[in-house]
């Protein structure tokens, strides 16, 4: 009786253990987390990270460290390393991945990063041990060290059964100390990774002083815009509380033929943004109005007035900012909008505030030969490239709204007349569900959020393909007869779009509308903040 009750004490202070700084004053009386590390050699590593949450036993009392890991164990442990959060994204290739499963999350949230892939188009093999070589390219590639040599090799005796997709990985941990091969000189590529040997592997990263403190570090904030549409400002702030938005962008403001800018400024907004630490950049628009913005344009009387107001507006409500999101405007306007800017502009400057201007991707078209890039990014603070309607209503094609290399033009063709720092680039939170003829053209298209997108998804059980070169999944379905398809934005296309943001350096990234994404997707995009926001200098050795 008395072996039985000493071993409920052991399990219920391990339990103690994950969740209270009790675990410390166990580990100083001598008692391990685990009743079988006695004799393993990673046994300090065990403790250190079992102390910091990074691991866990196969049991209460149990870590079974010369087990094998897992797939789908090696990736959460490596997230749980980069603080990085399971995604509940309704969107997977997997037919192995279920819901259901507790990886289900971390899996999700790897793919989405490309931290991980799976064996095949379709299954990700998560029970299936992880090798050695497959824990070298997960971990090159989650500390960003991909810049291995695969001369370093010659050192183990079988380099030659390193496959060719994970040699440079392995030379790069290889060189950091942070994978060896045994005392008789092999790697063994095709070995299953135990877990005391993965544990001493994540161990090692965090022996990296640099490393660690990047760790523990808060992220490097950039502009995170979400502008309101739709919502009541009630609603717009609950989502924008479990956002990663820092700038709000409400419509309070149009102006019209004669220069008189309509007020729906909403007080209470301000002093919330205020207590939340957050700006708010108002958005003036013209409702697409050619006829009515032509007028106003073109009269110095006109375009005073609306300046003037503009101008009082932001210093009576003490905002931060404006956001100017002219659309439909002429090209004939071109001149007429770059004066109306540049005075806009020396206005706000000379009460602090912010002037912000959507663009939309040059494609040669009348729709923007009234945006004079160039012109305009000399003026304001920033130049927000609105990155979608790539295939819009009108279109007679169906296609995607917002694919990779349509983003990378649009920004690009930006960047040859604004400097980096200046532009911010503009997502969506919808989509298009198309409906074809049945020799593919458009028969029509519907506008959807990513809640009825998701939805559609689930009740027509539709198998998204992942497209690489679009950074989009694509499915279709079948309903009264009618094909539809629909080239899905989620998670993983979002945060595709923004690592090419973060690779052009850009000033931020903006949200066309909150409200209209699902909750999945803010802890997508947490997650991108986190990860592409390490460096990983190897400013020390392991």
């Amino acid at each position: 009786m008395k072996a039985i009750l000493g071993r409920f004490i052991i399990a219920a202070a391990a339990v103690i253990c994950s969740t209270s700084m009790f675990c410390q004053h166990i580990l100083a009386d001598g008692r391990l987390p685990f009743d079988d590390i006695n004799t393993s050699y990673a046994q300090k590593e065990i403790i250190d990270l079992y102390n910091k949450k990074l691991i866990t036993g196969t049991s209460l009392t149990s870590f079974s460290p010369a087990k094998f890991m897992t797939r789908a164990e090696f990736i959460t442990v490596l997230e749980r390393l980069l603080k990085l959060d399971p995604v509940a994204s309704p969107v997977t290739d997997f037919t192995d991945v279920v819901k259901s499963e507790w990886y289900y999350g971390p899996i999700q949230a790897a793919v989405q990063l490309n931290l991980a892939s799976g064996t095949s188009e379709t299954t990700f093999a998560p029970k299936r041990a992880v090798t050695r070589q497959e824990a070298a390219v997960w971990m090159a590639g989650a500390l960003q060290q991909t810049n291995g040599k695969s001369a370093n090799l010659t050192a183990y005796k079988d380099s030659n059964c390193i496959a060719a997709w994970a040699r440079d990985s392995v030379a790069a941990v290889s060189k950091l100390g942070l994978m060896n091969g045994d005392e008789k000189g092999y790697f063994r590529p095709t070995d299953a990774i135990t877990r005391q040997e993965a544990t001493v592997l994540i161990y090692r990263v965090l022996q990296n002083k640099s490393w660690a403190t990047e760790l523990e570090s808060e992220p490097h904030k950039h502009i995170v815009i979400g502008w309101q549409y739709g919502q009541t400002t009630a609603d717009y702030k609950s989502t924008i509380l479990k956002s990663n938005v820092n700038i709000l962008s409400p419509r309070w403001y149009f102006v019209g033929r004669s220069g008189m800018v309509t007020d729906s400024t909403e007080i209470s907004l301000v002093s919330w943004a205020k207590t939340k630490d957050k700006e708010i950049w108002a958005m003036v628009g013209n409702r697409s109005d050619q006829e009515a913005t032509h007028l106003m344009l073109s009269s110095i009387t006109a375009r005073n007035t609306a300046i003037t107001q503009l101008a009082a507006m932001v210093s009576k409500y003490d905002i931060d900012g404006l956001n100017i999101d002219f659309e439909n405007v002429k090209a004939a306007d071109r001149k007429y909008f770059t004066d109306f800017i540049a005075l806009l502009a020396e206005r706000l400057h000379g009460v602090n505030a912010t002037l912000s201007i959507d663009v939309s991707p040059d494609l040669g078209t009348d729709w923007t030969e009234a945006f004079d890039y160039a012109a305009l990014g000399e003026q304001v603070d920033y130049v927000v490239m609105m990155g979608y309607d790539e295939h819009y209503g009108g279109s007679v094609n169906p296609g995607s709204n917002a694919s990779l290399p349509y983003i990378i033009n649009a920004v690009e063709t930006l960047l040859k007349v604004v400097s980096n720092d200046k532009v911010i680039l503009a997502l969506p939170f919808y989509n298009r569900d198309w409906m074809l003829k049945q020799n593919g053209t458009v028969s029509s298209s519907e506008f959807i959020t990513f809640t009825e997108q998701n939805q559609r998804i689930s009740t027509y059980s539709m198998r998204p393909l992942w497209n690489e070169s679009l950074a989009q999944y694509v499915a279709g379905y079948t309903d009264n007869a009618m094909q539809h398809l629909i080239w899905i934005e989620d998670g993983r296309s979002l945060i595709a779009k923004y690592h090419f943001a973060v690779t052009k350096n850009l000033a931020g990234v903006a949200y066309w509308y909150i409200g209209g994404e699902s909750p999945d997707i803010w802890t997508s995009m947490s997650n991108a903040e986190k990860y592409y926001g390490y460096s990983f200098l190897n400013n020390t050795t392991p």
